[in-house]
């Protein structure tokens, strides 16, 4: 895909941020919009269906954790890139951010050469996922990639973006121990900094929807998927 048909969202309370960051990306040639506030991000999100949204956390009407939630539950946004804004420190909001189902957050202040090189490595991301294997079926699990779909027992879920990467990353070998280091580098990649508690809360979310009994914490080093 060509950069003019990226469509990127940028949300932000703070008008010189919109400005100077919608800049920068309008200027390596993708198409940008703009809102200020959750709510008007959730009503431009499904009227562009933007490849990105960059998304702040702390914004008047509807803050972003609750926005990209919206999102993740509207019909043609489930597997849209979101990454969050945060201020330096808020570890809170990034793993309230990941449970919400968000793929990667950046720190404010906002360097542009900074900001262009994770929204390149996240597209990029995104394209070579598409192309490992598009179908798996494993036990009674059928795991499409290209549709970001599931099926269970016959009974098709539709899954957040990193619990569906966490998930075809563990069925992918069944009985395998990812570690964790492992499940960081290729469910987030290297270039994001996440905490071990975040893996914790997706496998716990996917225990919830697949079944407690496939999913075995291996203590000190990671986890595995069991048939």
């Amino acid at each position: 895909m060509k950069k003019e048909d990226i469509r990127i969202l940028l949300v932000d309370d703070e008008q010189d941020i919109l400005e100077i960051v919608g800049y920068n990306l309008s200027l390596e040639g993708y198409q940008v919009y703009t809102a200020k506030n959750g709510v008007e991000a959730v009503s431009k999100a499904k009227k562009k269906q933007p490849h990105l949204v960059i998304l702040d956390v702390m914004m008047p009407e509807m803050d972003g954790i609750e926005a990209c939630e919206i999102m993740r539950n509207t019909p043609g946004l489930e597997h849209t890139i979101i990454t969050f804004l945060t201020a330096r420190g808020e570890d809170y909001s990034q793993l309230a951010g990941f449970e919400a189902g968000a793929d990667d957050y950046i720190q404010k202040p906002i360097k542009p050469k900074v900001l262009m090189s994770k929204v390149k490595a996240l597209l990029r991301r995104s394209k070579e996922q598409k192309k490992e294997d598009e179908i798996m079926k494993v036990g009674d699990l059928i795991i499409n990639r290209e549709e970001y779909k599931v099926v269970n027992k016959g009974e098709e879920m539709v899954l957040p973006r990193k619990e569906f990467e966490l998930l075809a990353l563990l069925t992918s070998k069944p009985d395998k121990v990812f570690k964790r280091e492992v499940i960081l580098e290729k469910v987030w990649g290297n270039e994001v900094v996440v905490g071990g508690r975040t893996i914790d809360v997706h496998i716990r979310k996917l225990r919830e929807k697949i079944g407690d009994d496939h999913f075995k914490t291996v203590k000190g080093v990671g986890y595995k998927f069991v048939l």
